[in-house]
Parts: C-alpha cells; sequence; structure tokens
C-alpha cells in the first residue's frame, strides 16, 4: 500500500532497511507479509571540470564583533553579537546567541549553539540544549498561549497523517475524522477542529481503555467502538496508543475515523430502520490492534467479518474490508505521528514543564467557562425556579428536554435532561458520551476567548441524564441515527436555552447506497440558525458535524451514480430580522441496481426561529422512479433502487431570529 524509498546499507538488506522504515514511519510492522519492489534507482554523483572550491584566510585572533543588539529567544531577550561575515575568517567560532549578516542572508546562531567558520568559508552550526536555562513550571502567559497552539498543531499533524495515507472516501475526501491529545487519566487535552461529535466523546473511550487494559505497553494500540465504550455510533471507530516515557504513560493520542462500512443489514452501515445494536455492524469492546508492535490484521478481519442471522434476518459483516484494514492502519500511522511529536516537545521542554502546562490548559479552559456562564447567568432571562428552560421533539414525537442552573458565584451549572423521552425503539437513541460532546462544543462556542477544547470546559459542569432515556439507552440500544441526527437536536436545545441562536438544520441528513460488495456514505449540509447580530449561512455543515461533500468527479468516478444536481435551496432559510441559511438539493441517478437509504431528521417539525423570526423549511427525500412515479421517503426508508432511478434530497433551513418589523 505504501511505496518508501530505501537506501542501500552495507550494514543491513533492503528488507531489513524497509521493515525498520516502515516501523519508524507508521509504527507497527506486518508480519509474513512479502515487501513488492516497485524500482530500482541509481545515482551517480560526478564533478564538473570548471567547479573549485576556495580556501580562505585563517583566523587571527578573536572574530571582530560590529555590535551587540538585544534579542528575543525562548526565556527571555538576550545580548546577542551581530558579525559581518565577510570579516570571519577560518576557525572562528562564535558562541551563541549571535548573528551573522551575509549580502545575501542572515543567519542566527541560538542560545546554547555553536557557529564554527570552516576552511572553505562555510559555517557550520552545532545545536545544544541547556537543561539550567528551561523554563519553569508556574504559568506564564505567553507560555500558555504557546502551549495551547502546540498542543493543538499536534493534533492537526496527526489529522494530515491520517488524510494522507487513508484509501476511503469517508476518510480522505470527506474528512470524516477527529483527532485529540490526552492526559495519562483520558481526559482530553486539545484536539484539532475535526468533527465535533467525536471530540466529547472521545475521552470516555481512552478512559474506558485504561479501565479495561491495565497491562498495555510500549507498541500496543487499542481499538473500539462500542457505545458502551465511549463510541458515538459503530461506523466510528477510535484507536488509542499510549504515549510512554520512562516506562510510564504521559499521554494518549487518539483518532477516530468514519469507516464506510463495517456490516449490518445495510450497506453503508446507516441503516434507517435499526432497532438493536446487533443490526448496524460489528461491535468492538476492546481490540488490540497492535501488539507488541505488529499488527494483528488477521484478528480485526475476524471481528469485522463476523456476520450472524437473527431469526429470518441475515447480518452481514463488512462489505469492505480492504478499505477498513487500510483506513485503521492509517489511524495507527496519525497516532504514531502524534507521539513523535509530543516526545520530540518533552525532549525539548522537559516532562515536568509539558506536564505542567498540560493542567494550565485545562485550568484555564475551565476559568473562561466559568467566566461565561456567570455572564450569561446575568444577561439570559431566567424561569421562575432561576433556571434556563428550552424543549424540542425528534420527528417522532420523542420529546429533548433541557434545565440549566447556573451558580452565579462560582459559574458552575447543573444540566439535567429529565424529562427527556425513553429509549426509542428505532436508532435515534444517543449514548451519554454523545450529549456530553454536545454540550462541550455548545460551552466553547459560548467561550469568546481563545482556547483549545479540552476537558477543562467540563469541569464547571453537572449533568444529570434520566438512565434508561434517549440520551442514556441501554447497551443494546439501536444508535447509528443518534451520533448524527439526536446530537444536532440537543445542541439546538442547548443553545436555545441560552437564547443565543435559532434551530439550524438540525439533521445531517445521511445518505447511503451500496450493494453486497460496497457501502457509500455521505452527509449533506444544510442551512444554520440566524442569531442576535448575524445571519445563518447557506448550505453548511452544522454544529456537529465538520466534514465536506464528496467531491462530483470522486462521486462519479468511484461510483455507479451520477450527480444530476447540487445548488442551494432558495428561500428555505426562516426570514426574521436576521434570516436563517438556506438549504441544500442534491439529486442522484443511479447507473446500477443499488440498496439506497436516507436517515434523516426535521421532515416533520420545521427548525424553529427565535425572538420572533421564522422558521426554516423542513426537508424533504423524494425517489423519482424510471416510469416517472415520484415517491416521498419520509424522514428513514430504505428502497432498491434500479438503473436510471433518481433520488432528491432537499434538506432544511435554519430559523430565523428577531421579528421583521
Amino acid at each position: 500500500d505504501t511505496a518508501l524509498m530505501i537506501e542501500q546499507s552495507d550494514e543491513y538488506g533492503f528488507a531489513e532497511s524497509f521493515a525498520a522504515r516502515y516501523r519508524r514511519e507508521f509504527g507497527f510492522v506486518l508480519d509474513e507479509r512479502e515487501i513488492l519492489v516497485d524500482d530500482y534507482r541509481v545515482r551517480a554523483v560526478g564533478r564538473g571540470s570548471g567547479l573549485a572550491r576556495h580556501k580562505i584566510s585563517r583566523a587571527d585572533g578573536e572574530p571582530e564583533k560590529e555590535g551587540v543588539v538585544s534579542c528575543y529567544f525562548r526565556g527571555g531577550y538576550r545580548d546577542t553579537g551581530l558579525y559581518l561575515m565577510e570579516k570571519l575568517a577560518a576557525g572562528h567560532r562564535l558562541a551563541g546567541p549571535a548573528i551573522i549578516i551575509q549580502q545575501t542572508a542572515t543567519i542566527v546562531v541560538e542560545p546554547d549553539c555553536t557557529a564554527l567558520i570552516t576552511e572553505y568559508g562555510d559555517v557550520e552550526i552545532s545545536v545544544g540544549r541547556s537543561r539550567d536555562r528551561r523554563m519553569g513550571t508556574a504559568v506564564n502567559p505567553v507560555q500558555l498561549a504557546i502551549f495551547s497552539n502546540l498542543f493543538m498543531s499536534i493534533a492537526e499533524q496527526m489529522g494530515r497523517m491520517l488524510q494522507k495515507t487513508a484509501i476511503s472516501t469517508n476518510i480522505k475526501e470527506r474528512l470524516d475524522f477527529s483527532c485529540a491529545l490526552f492526559d495519562p487519566s483520558g481526559n482530553l487535552v486539545a484536539n484539532a477542529p475535526h468533527v465535533p461529535v467525536h471530540l466529547g466523546a472521545m475521552s470516555e473511550a481512552v478512559r474506558e481503555q485504561i479501565r479495561r487494559c491495565p497491562d498495555i505497553g510500549p507498541g500496543d494500540v487499542l481499538l473500539s467502538n462500542h457505545p458502551a465504550a465511549g463510541g458515538s455510533h459503530l461506523p466510528d471507530i477510535t484507536v488509542m496508543t499510549p504515549v510512554f516515557a520512562d516506562g510510564k504513560i504521559i499521554f494518549w493520542v487518539a483518532s477516530r475515523g468514519h469507516h464506510g462500512d463495517v456490516g449490518g443489514i445495510s450497506p453503508g452501515s446507516m441503516p434507517p430502520h435499526s432497532h438493536r445494536l446487533i443490526e448496524e455492524g460489528a461491535a468492538i469492546l476492546s481490540f488490540k490492534l497492535v501488539e507488541n508492535g505488529v499488527f494483528q490484521e488477521q484478528g480485526i478481519a475476524d471481528l469485522l467479518l463476523l456476520g450472524s442471522v437473527d431469526g429470518k434476518q441475515r447480518i452481514s459483516g463488512t462489505r469492505r474490508l480492504p478499505d477498513n484494514i487500510s483506513d485503521l492502519k492509517a489511524q495507527v500511522a496519525a497516532n504514531h505521528k502524534g507521539i513523535e511529536l509530543i516526545l520530540e516537545m518533552v525532549e525539548m521542554y522537559g516532562l515536568p514543564v509539558v506536564q505542567a502546562y498540560m493542567d494550565h490548559v485545562q485550568d484555564a479552559a475551565e476559568a473562561a467557562v466559568r467566566e461565561s456562564l456567570k455572564g450569561l447567568a446575568k444577561t439570559t432571562e431566567l424561569s421562575k425556579e432561576g433556571r434556563l428552560v428550552a424543549g424540542d421533539s425528534l420527528d417522532d414525537g420523542s420529546p429533548i428536554v433541557l434545565a440549566i442552573t447556573i451558580d452565579r458565584r462560582d459559574g458552575s451549572a447543573v444540566f439535567d435532561f429529565s424529562g427527556t423521552g425513553p429509549e426509542i425503539w428505532g436508532n435515534l437513541n444517543a449514548p451519554r458520551a454523545v450529549t456530553q460532546s454536545a454540550i462541550l462544543y455548545c460551552l466553547r462556542c459560548l467561550v469568546e476567548k481563545d482556547i483549545p477544547l479540552n476537558y477543562g470546559c467540563l469541569l464547571p459542569i453537572r449533568l444529570h441524564i434520566p438512565r434508561g432515556c434517549l440520551l442514556d439507552p441501554s447497551p443494546a440500544a439501536a444508535v447509528v441515527g443518534g451520533n448524527v441526527l439526536t446530537s444536532q437536536r440537543v445542541v439546538d436545545v442547548i443553545l436555545k436555552a441560552f437564547g443565543v441562536a435559532a434551530a439550524s438544520q438540525g439533521c445531517m441528513n445521511n445518505f447511503t447506497f451500496g450493494n453486497e460488495r460496497f457501502g457509500y456514505y455521505e452527509t449533506i449540509g444544510g442551512g444554520a440558525g440566524s442569531g442576535p447580530g448575524w445571519h445563518g449561512q447557506s448550505g453548511v455543515h452544522t454544529h456537529m458535524t465538520n466534514t465536506r461533500i464528496t467531491d462530483p468527479e470522486i462521486l462519479e468516478r468511484r461510483y455507479p451514480v451520477l450527480l444530476r444536481e447540487f445548488s442551494i435551496r432558495r428561500g428555505s432559510g426562516g426570514r426574521g430580522r436576521y434570516n436563517g441559511g438556506d438549504g441544500l438539493v442534491r439529486e442522484v441517478e443511479f447507473l446500477a441496481p443499488l440498496q439506497v437509504a436516507v436517515l434523516s431528521e426535521r421532515r416533520v417539525f420545521a427548525p424553529y426561529g427565535l425572538a420572533g423570526g421564522e422558521p426554516g423549511k423542513r426537508g424533504a427525500n423524494l425517489f423519482f422512479t424510471r416510469e416517472g412515479r415520484v415517491l416521498n421517503l419520509g424522514g428513514k426508508n430504505e428502497i432498491s433502487a434500479r438503473l436510471g432511478d433518481r433520488i432528491r434530497i432537499l434538506t432544511p433551513g435554519g430559523g430565523g431570529y428577531g421579528g421583521k418589523g
């Protein structure tokens, strides 16, 4: 799957060098797998007859200093010597900090480094590191900002590695993945700006694996996707790797990616009519994906391919095992990239400093949330009981009810979902971790400071969800729609309670098609709700999703479909002083017999407006047969499409804010 250039070595052969390089790049090796030699390259080195190197004069005494300037390096301002290159001679040695000025360049020699002028006039810099000049562990505002961005940058680079090495459309093109860093206890430290519904739930997944696998060691990587173990829904597979230093775990890194198919009763593993978790695909509580540095390909293949027969119903294993395996290897590689960067950071700053700022970043997030909640308690209209109250209903009538009680003294809050409907005989149940993700996302939106999303945001919050309701269902409950639909409605309800935004489309408009050999999945954007001072955006993924739509060229090249229309659904946003965003229209024609499914919301209850604003238009899913019949599929349905049939998905608009007059 991956081409690596290996140089000839007198000590090792090509196979040993390839294996060592592969382990270094991706964090594991593949036992008993043949290496394919793609090509040989031979390099010849020669010298031009007209080129020659000329020696410069030898130094006679100390280098001449042009002056001293004040420059800022890590730790503060330092007196820095200033030198002209033409006045330096062979053998001159400059201790950093120093600046060497050439006619076309400026060379900075940092503290603890030394520059040597060679006999040919080259500048050789020896890099050193002074342990006694490292920063302290006490919080410093400048260093806090640096570490906040440094932690988030590591997660972003993990994401780039994952996208680069993945093979599936879901991860490589749609960017349906998330990467993050966690402390030794599994609490979120920082994440990249990926998919919000993943990020709050991933802490639960890491903590559950810490509990289940106390014997984990260096070279081990864990995998899970079960909702009872911090998962969101089964297609979202989380790969988690501990970061060891001196025999102890100092961090965790994790990546969660949406796999195009993990089995279940429908291609694409997003069945609209599932009632139990077993119908939605392979459910894995815990598995060592890599053990002692060896990728366990056969073991994970057995778990993903394991189908079942439930009564008369055949439940399939994964339909695209090669894509699953390739994407899981990419997730392991992404985690390995994060480990390399974390250890590099520890080497530069020292473990005590890194761990101290890991805590400082979370403390800063906690303080920011408390300050924000205090401000909202003063400006938001409370109920007679001193609470913020809001509610909404799913399209099947199931209520989601929220009461928020804020303590004005310390900025803490209780989020109480008492009154929310019971577990649904369907798949709109949302694991508890998904509701936690929604709260974390909303709190981060309410905080106006530039802080990374992390566990500190949740420290002021106490969450109460009645056991057995649709937001904390039983372990066997179907949840595939809860992650992508109910999560959106929870966000709308939270923002409604604070009175800061009208309802957005409240849906991810899940569209899948496939057959016994493959499954394709995508989410479709819609209208964003407006608020006090802004209009809602049109045709965007809102709130808990942050993925792309597949490019038309890639969609039509890889799959037997034709994209007939992809446009803004004009006039679908709610009117008001500030208008809600418009939804989208996406029409696809099928070029082969396929099983087609839609899983969507806001087809019954429209996205509401706030403060006198009008609601946005409801969505619709229409199916056109090649004979000319038009069928309304409702919000959740599955149908067998023939050559020439078409589906037309109209996504909801966002609610308006404020009366027009």
